[in-house]
């Protein structure tokens, strides 16, 4: 069977857990938005809050990585209907890639037509600082050269066409209103703009690795966001994503750096109000997917 057709992760199966949630959920939700490591907090900017555990959702996929509290918000944000995924999927959990990405169809089932999606980051671009934030304009999907793309498989035209485009997967108006917000919140000495590139992990990179990874073009490197934005460009929505730098990725052999879990989490952390305020600030500015 194409994994595609799975009845696990199928067209059927998103419909049935969208219906479920909005049966329970306070709003129809036109905005989704994905907690990347250490950044759960922004769950908690959401008003008339409903909360349900991933693992009372029907079909829903379970979180198992620290930092990800495995929990989907619904809410109002500056009077904008929300949906926030407190905690993500990624392919070192073992998940096929298809089961990861479900949430972004279930967004688009249940109306969403905006996904903000934050991941935390290593930073490869040399002039990128740990706390920076980088508004990813373009991705490399390393899983993707080696035939790992959520869209293999049977395609459902109720999702959508066989082959998208990808060229403009990342929103260029959103883009340019986060600048504008940064430059008014007092954030642009630390708002970037790059190419963001994803691997399989969990391991973190090599010095070869990021070596090469920086000559091809990226400015930073993760282990999640891409397939989602595939799945939601797939689906008609509208991305905007932003990489929190946590760390600098290792470039030379002398160092004594190593690259680690803790450090993500507490960038994050230190971080997180200044998220909050960006991202809180742009929903507000965003009604329909044409009135930026």
């Amino acid at each position: 069977m194409f994994p595609e057709s799975s009845t696990e992760y199928g067209y059927e199966a998103c419909k049935a857990t969208a219906d479920w949630l909005l049966d329970q959920a306070p709003v129809r939700p036109l905005v989704g938005i994905v907690c990347g490591s250490g950044l759960g907090g922004l769950a908690d900017m959401l008003k008339d809050q409903k909360v349900f555990s991933y693992s009372d959702i029907p079909n829903f996929p379970k979180s198992t990585v620290h930092g990800h509290a495995g929990r989907l918000v619904f809410g109002t944000l500056k009077g904008k209907p929300c949906v926030c995924m407190q905690g993500r999927f990624h392919l070192y959990e073992g998940y096929p890639i298809q089961k990861i990405t479900m949430p972004m169809r279930i967004f688009k089932l249940m109306g969403v037509e905006t996904v903000i999606l934050t991941n935390a980051a290593g930073g490869l671009n040399q002039d990128y600082k740990v706390g920076d934030v980088m508004i990813i304009k373009d991705h490399i999907n390393m899983p993707g050269f080696a035939g790992n793309n959520p869209l293999c498989g049977q395609n459902d035209e109720r999702f959508g066409i066989r082959f998208p485009c990808m060229s403009d997967a990342y929103d260029r108006q959103m883009r340019h209103l986060a600048q504008e917000v940064g430059a008014e919140l007092g954030y642009s000495h630390f708002l970037k703009e790059g190419v963001y590139c994803v691997l399989g992990g969990p391991s973190f990179e090599t010095i070869a690795e990021c070596r090469m990874l920086n000559r091809l073009g990226a400015d930073a490197v993760g282990m999640s966001t891409v397939h989602e934005v595939i799945v939601a460009r797939h689906s008609g929505m509208r991305v905007f994503a932003l990489s929190l730098i946590t760390n600098k990725a290792v470039m030379d052999y002398d160092s004594e750096e190593r690259a680690n879990h803790e450090e993500v989490l507490q960038t994050g952390e230190q971080r997180s109000q200044q998220l909050v305020k960006l991202v809180s600030t742009i929903v507000s500015r965003i009604t329909q997917p044409n009135d930026i």
